[in-house]
């Protein structure tokens, strides 16, 4: 198990900005995230109110942000966090069959509002899964169904197709581009997750899927599955003036934190938990 001393989840400004803080308090840190930072901001006209840089195109202030961050030595590795799990001693984040040990995590996601498919929740663990690397070994000779929200999410399918006899694949965005024999690509929109005690099928806008299992693999969890008993106000995390939430050594900024959705207000609150994380680490270690 790799161990830092922060792992941050999230590579839009406030996750960038408290990567930087971070690195320049000299934090061994793991900056999860897509390496193109941040769609909202690429795709941003004039940006107005971002103290020296009037006027400033969405694009050009990523830029910014990336040259930065390289000047810095900082890396985003483009994984999706699964879970989070306080070890005691110590936070364990699970990201597919990898698993990184930290004494702080920063959620930087951005809020979060896509709602769960009625029965998600219920059947988490019992046939749906948000992971096809940790269980694809389970849909050996299996029928798997695929719900995928990016691109990014195409090679964890044809892992999972080197083990299940069949998946089918349904992409929530255009052009899928899938090369196992044994993948077939279905646009149907999902409705329901189906079953009693276990999975049994995905109820789509144009008839019932059965399969073995579902794997919904989205570009980031809602927190409170993230973090189970994480407290929240609606889509967002509840925080106090230093981004700390009601988990020891769990910080959070940005979007995900509420009003407003503004870039300036995420890189100046990724900037305060990083402080905060720094000194929750180093209070810990003298304790």
């Amino acid at each position: 198990m790799s161990e830092y001393d922060i792992v941050i989840i999230g590579s839009g400004p406030a996750g960038l900005e408290a990567a930087i803080t971070a690195t320049i308090r000299k934090k061994n840190i793991l900056l999860l995230g897509q390496k193109k930072c941040s769609t909202k901001l690429f795709k941003a006209h004039a940006i107005n109110n971002y103290l020296g840089f009037p006027g400033i195109e969405g694009s050009d202030l990523e830029e910014r942000f990336e040259e930065h961050i390289k000047a810095l030595g900082i890396e985003i590795t483009p994984k999706t966090a699964s879970a989070v799990y306080d070890m005691g001693d110590y936070l364990a984040v699970q990201s597919c069959s990898d698993m990184f040990q930290c004494q702080a995590v920063i959620l930087a996601t951005g809020v979060i509002t896509q709602n769960l498919f009625p029965g998600e929740e219920a059947l988490l663990g019992k046939g749906v899964s948000y992971c096809a690397t940790c269980d694809a070994a389970l849909y050996r000779d299996k029928t798997a169904i695929v719900i995928a929200y990016s691109k990014n999410e195409e090679p964890e399918a044809e892992f999972l197709a080197e083990y299940a006899k069949n998946v089918i694949y349904i992409p929530m965005y255009d052009n899928p581009e899938v090369s196992k024999d044994n993948i077939e690509i279905v646009n149907k929109k999902p409705a329901e997750i189906l079953g009693d005690d276990s999975f049994t099928a995905l109820k789509t806008d144009d008839g019932d899927i059965p399969a073995d299992g579902v794997f919904i693999l989205r570009e980031s969890i809602a927190p409170d599955t993230l973090i189970p008993g994480i407290e929240m106000d609606s889509h967002h995390v509840v925080v106090k003036k230093d981004m700390s939430t009601n988990i020891p050594g769990v910080f959070a900024c940005g979007d995900i934190t509420g009003l407003p959705y503004q870039f300036i207000k995420a890189a100046g609150e990724g900037d305060v938990a990083a402080l905060s994380a720094c000194a929750y680490i180093d209070a810990k270690n003298k304790a």
